[in-house]
């Protein structure tokens, strides 16, 4: 019984992994992209939590949830503000 739990569990978690990927690729604006690609992020962490790996979930949760899209973030908006000027 245990094993079949554990079995839907990562399935369930693969199948959110894989449509939070496939939403990353097929968002064109890149904003946008920044907030799915977090939730990508989000969806990998809580992949590594059921596969018992908490540390790679921790470093999941931090660099591909908050830092990367948010660096993402900051550098569209300078783009577009520089293209605002010009």
């Amino acid at each position: 019984m245990r094993e079949a739990l554990d079995d839907t569990l990562v399935a369930a978690s693969l199948l959110l992994v894989a449509a939070a990927a496939t939403a990353a690729a097929l968002t064109r604006d890149p904003a946008r992209q920044a907030v799915v690609l977090s939730l990508l992020g989000l969806a990998l962490a809580l992949l590594f939590t059921v596969l018992q790996a908490p540390d790679v979930a921790l470093s999941q949760l931090a660099v591909g949830s908050a830092v990367t899209p948010l660096m993402i973030l900051l550098t569209v908006r300078r783009v577009r503000r520089r293209r605002r000027r010009e």
